[in-house]
């Protein structure tokens, strides 16, 4: 399949899917070669037979959609907005938490991946708010639509290219050699809960007061589902409570009362008026 032949596909197919091609261009190289290998496995000749035969098995746009989801993540990744979690904002809902007599905050990672995000929080967690406030709790909901990806964070097994961005005293702190690969802690798994939805269609219950949505909706998703699923989130956070989203992604239009908490980090804050 030829690359142009590719991205003309993409570019029909993703709004089909409520997503949009802007998100895709950087990635585009690996969403085309799992066409071509689907179109292989399906004996389909070239990017026309694959569209007629989407347009003739509706189940097939449920492949094409697993098909374009790019799962990258690492520990720690976007290293600045972890630090200013555990110095700062860690700390900010552990007070919040404390005076409203409260003994646990609660968060959300949306698209966790492997795991890395949500195990980073964990870390996180331990490293400033503990110490501070030993009475509280942290619990993290890790919501995944991926299988293989929820697998893996369960095994809690990482290869040393994901802790690349973790800084070496945490690596030693959190994890324990196993063979070429390193196993989370014990420690670092208690308080989170792996679960399997799609953002799209399900969202965890409850009010959280801290919600990372990291380079999945606001990156891959069209401009309607973005302001959708943007109100469903703020739904569930808690006044005061934070929203955190990808280095590089931009929130859509919305009259959520969301206020930039730390220029230039991606950090909202729901005010609480």
């Amino acid at each position: 399949m030829k690359h142009q032949d590719c991205i003309a596909f993409l570019q029909w197919s993703l709004p089909r899917l409520g997503m949009r091609w802007a998100g895709f261009r950087k990635v585009r190289k690996t969403v085309c070669k799992r066409v071509a290998r689907r179109m292989t496995a399906l004996g389909v000749g070239d990017v026309g037979d694959y569209r007629a035969y989407l347009e003739t098995h509706p189940d097939e746009w449920l492949r094409l959609d697993g098909m374009c989801r790019i799962p990258i993540s690492r520990f720690w990744r976007d290293r600045g907005v972890f630090e200013k979690l555990a110095n700062a904002i860690f700390p900010e809902l552990a007070a919040m938490a404390h005076a409203r007599g409260a003994s646990v905050v609660h968060v959300w990672s949306a698209g966790s991946a492997s795991g890395e995000e949500p195990y980073s929080l964990r870390i996180a967690w331990d490293l400033v708010a503990e110490r501070a406030f030993p009475s509280l709790n942290v619990r993290i909901i890790a919501t995944e639509i991926d299988e293989t990806m929820l697998a893996r964070a369960a095994s809690g097994l990482y290869s040393l290219g994901s802790l690349h961005d973790l800084p070496p005293s945490l690596v030693v702190r959190a994890f324990e050699s196993s063979g070429d690969l390193f196993l989370l802690k014990e420690r670092y798994r208690e308080g989170v809960a792996l679960r399997r939805q799609d953002i799209r269609t399900e969202m965890p219950r409850g009010s959280f007061d801290l919600v990372l949505c990291r380079n999945l909706v606001f990156t891959y998703f069209d401009e309607e589902t973005q302001a959708r699923l943007l109100g469903g989130i703020c739904d569930r956070l808690r006044p005061g409570g934070f929203l955190v989203i990808g280095a590089h992604e931009e929130l859509p239009a919305h009259d959520r009362p969301l206020i930039p908490w730390s220029e230039p980090m991606p950090i909202y804050q729901l005010s609480s008026s």
